[in-house]
Order: structure tokens, then C-alpha cells, then sequence
């Protein structure tokens, strides 16, 4: 992401402080039980992606000042953008030494299962405790049914964004929950001059409504046993309603990469893209009176449903990996278990201002998500988040084809017209074969 958008998160997380932070200890919490003494003398070193909220960093902070004065364990914390942490984590587990733990994106942790410290022990306890893993959560971390190989962290909601009386002046009272009805209300703000936009160039985030789209119609990358069936009629289905979207955007959408929607939105180019919370904390704590006014007006909504009839939703979602080789791995255990109990988590959600929604059930129930009920949308993102590498078997060529934009570039080209939609389909699946058929 730019500095203009981490700029924009830094001013969002000052809106969070506020919100005060209940117990949401869960009437189980007593009968779980965790033993695991650390090793004298251990010190450990975490690498993880760079704030996008200033208030993340800052309640991480805190949490790691809180671990270290209850443990005497020294802890350093390096960061990193999204881009960099993948390849440092492979350098990793490729030369058998470097941080005792990363946070890093996706399923990165199935690059390299073999490498990381079984946390199936420490998976158990904290799911028991606090109400159970969402799905999502499970298929990337735990991709056997069995071994825990990661601790799910949580995920940055991508959601749609909107200017709610631009919508309504559109003839939209509510926001659309079918992708008939989102057509049209696209259709009916591009007539009225307030047209909206999504990303179509290689954004990481805000490009991962490709994969809503494809989803929704019933299209899918690979089945189950990982065979690529992208070129597929359902595939053209969506493709042929994404040309129709497509042609409503306003200029310029092909070359937006994760920056640009915000500008876009907070300019008042746009009246609805997706995103994650940031563009409403950006003009919610904007100095630019006009910006600031904006806030009122902005909602944020889930997205529609498809023909398929069920959420296919996308999201960033974020893991915890331990790496075989640190030579403290009970106090590494012992770091993650103390920074997901309920005391250092739900202060952290709450700093994080919403930004980053929970993988375990219990903290749905944090204050942040009622506190202001434009955070509610966020708060569900892993609950109903399908993983990358859908419906496949998550490892190498499920984050190799998402790391190469082939849902992404596969949509831009056939709702552009550079290709049509079933040359488009058959260049993504020659892409995509190359990785799930090494």
C-alpha cells in the first residue's frame, strides 16, 4: 500500500481509542487449562507485516511490553510489508534459521509445512476457550483436518464502501444483497453522475473481489482435488456480468492498484468501491473539513450474493507461524498463547480500529464492532471468508497462482475487451496449470 493510505489508517486508529473494551470471557474459560513452562533464558525474535493502523502497532507494542515484564523474555518485533514478509519467510524455512515467529498473509504456512512447529496443542486450547475457529481460519491452518501448522490471527475485511445518499438518491434504498440488483444500482449511479469503480490492476487487497465475482457465478480455479478448471462455463457467466459491471466503472479502474480506490472515494470521483475500513476512519478523522463531512454519508455493506446462493466473500487473512528451528519454542508457544487470550486480543481489535476482523467466535463480541455500527459489516470477514486456492488443497501453487494475479488479470482482460472472456479463461488456465502441475 502507499503512504498516502498508511497516512490515511495512521489518523483512523486515533477514532478506536475511545471504544472501552469489556470482558468476553466465555462460560467455558475456567475449565481450559494450559501448561507450558518457557525455557530459561529464552529471548525471541517476531517478524510481522507493517501496521496499516497506527493503533495496531501500538496495542501490539503494549502486548509485547506486557509479555516481556511478566516473563523476563526479551522480545524483538521487526516489520515488514506484505510484499517482503513472503520471501523472508521462505528464506527461513529454506535456510533453517531467522525470526522464531512471523506473521505472515494467506497460506504462506502451507509453502512449508514441514518447517513449522506443530500448534495443534496450543489451536485446541485457545478454539475451546473462546468459542471455535471459523472455518476459514481452519482450512489454512489447520489444511489436513488434524495438524495445527499456523495460529489463525485474523483477516482485513474487504468490503463495499459507499456513499449512502448517493445510493438511495440512485433509487436504492437499501444496499443490494444479489448480484441482479448490484448491476442495477451500478447502472443507476452511472446515469445519475456518481458512477463507482473497483481495482482492476494487481492490488493485493482491493483486487480480491475478482475472486467474488468468479465464486458467486460458481466458477472456481481448481476443484477440490486441485485439478484447474477456471475455463468453465460458469466462469463465463461471471465474466459476461463483469463486463457489464465493468461498463459502468469510472475511468481508469485497469491501473488502480490498492491506493487508488481511496483517493478515488475520498475525492468523490467514486460513490461505491470495495474496501477495507480505512476509507471511513480516513474522513472520520480527516482535518479537511469536506473529507470529514464525508463520514456520515459513508456505509459499508457485505457483498451480494450470487447465482451459487451462499457469501463468496474474499479476504487478506493473516497467520502466526512457528519455525522448527528457534531454539525456544515453548516461549514462542507461550508469546502467541498470551497475545490471543482475551485481555491482550481484544484491546489489540480495538486499537487495530476494526481494520482487522477475529478468526475465533468469541471475539465477534468485542465492543469495536457495535461501538459504531459502520464496524459491524467488518466483524464477520473470516466467519465468511473463503480461503485463496478455492476449492483446492491450500500449498505452493494456490498462493504461487493468487502471488501471480491470475483471477485478477484473467477479469481485467475479459470485462476490458482486450480478450474475450474465453480467451481470457484459457490463458488463466495455461497460468494456472503451470503452478498446480509442477
Amino acid at each position: 500500500m502507499s503512504d498516502n493510505r498508511r497516512k490515511f489508517l495512521k489518523k483512523a486508529s486515533a477514532g478506536a481509542a475511545a471504544v472501552s473494551v469489556p470482558m468476553l470471557w466465555p462460560a467455558s474459560a475456567s475449565a481450559q487449562q494450559w501448561n507450558n513452562q518457557p525455557e530459561k533464558g529464552a529471548t525471541l525474535r517476531v517478524l510481522r507485516w507493517k501496521r496499516f493502523v497506527q493503533g495496531d502497532e501500538d496495542a501490539y507494542m503494549a502486548n509485547v511490553k506486557k509479555f516481556t515484564e511478566k516473563y523476563g523474555i526479551a522480545v524483538r518485533v521487526d516489520n515488514e510489508g506484505w510484499e517482503d514478509v513472503r520471501p523472508k519467510a521462505a528464506v527461513a524455512a529454506n535456510t533453517g534459521g531467522g525470526p522464531d515467529i512471523i506473521l505472515s498473509t494467506n497460506d504462506d504456512a502451507n509453502l512449508y509445512p514441514d518447517k513449522l512447529l506443530d500448534v495443534t496443542d496450543l489451536s485446541d486450547y485457545l478454539g475451546k476457550k473462546y468459542g471455535g475457529w471459523y472455518p476459514g481460519a481452519q482450512a489454512y491452518c489447520r489444511p489436513d483436518g488434524k495438524k495445527w501448522i499456523a495460529v489463525p490471527l485474523g483477516c482485513a475485511g474487504s468490503m463495499i464502501v459507499y456513499r449512502g445518499s448517493q445510493v438511495k438518491a440512485a433509487g436504492f434504498d437499501a444496499f443490494p444483497k444479489n448480484t441482479d440488483d448490484f448491476l442495477k444500482m451500478f447502472k443507476a449511479l452511472k446515469e445519475k453522475g456518481t458512477p463507482g469503480g473497483m481495482a482492476l490492476g494487481n492490488a493485493t487487497g482491493d483486487g480480491l473481489w475478482c475472486n467474488w465475482l468468479v465464486w458467486a457465478f460458481g466458477g472456481m480455479l481448481v476443484d477440490k482435488n486441485n485439478k484447474v478448471i477456471i475455463d468453465s462455463p460458469e466462469t463465463a457467466k461471471a465474466l459476461e456480468y463483469g463486463k457489464e459491471l465493468y461498463a459502468t466503472f469510472v475511468p481508469g479502474t485497469l491501473s488502480w492498484l490498492d491506493p487508488n480506490n481511496n483517493k478515488a472515494f475520498l475525492d468523490g470521483q467514486v460513490s461505491v468501491t470495495n474496501n477495507g475500513i480505512s476509507i471511513y476512519y480516513a474522513a472520520k478523522n480527516a482535518t479537511d473539513p469536506k473529507v470529514k463531512e464525508m463520514a456520515a454519508d459513508i456505509q459499508h455493506a457485505a457483498f451480494p450474493v450470487g447465482p451459487v446462493g451462499q457469501p463468496t466473500e474474499s479476504h487478506l487473512f493473516f497467520n502466526q507461524m512457528i519455525f522448527k528451528y528457534s531454539k525456544y519454542p515453548k516461549a514462542a508457544k507461550e508469546f502467541l498463547r498470551f497475545m490471543m487470550e482475551q485481555e491482550q486480543f481484544d484491546p489489540w481489535l480495538t486499537g487495530a480500529g476494526g481494520y482487522v476482523a477475529p478468526p475465533l467466535d468469541t471475539y465477534a463480541k468485542s465492543a469495536i464492532w457495535t461501538a459504531d455500527p459502520k464496524n459491524t459489516p467488518y466483524r464477520d470477514a473470516v466467519k465468511n471468508m473463503r480461503p485463496a486456492g478455492y476449492a483446492g488443497k491450500l500449498g505452493y501453487a494456490s498462493a504461487g497462482a493468487g502471488a501471480d494475479f491470475i483471477i485478477v488479470n484473467m477479469v481485467a482482460e475479459a470485462v476490458s475487451g482486450s480478450k474475450t472472456p474465453k480467451e481470457a479463461m484459457q490463458r488463466a488456465q495455461q497460468r494456472a496449470e503451470r503452478y498446480y502441475k509442477v
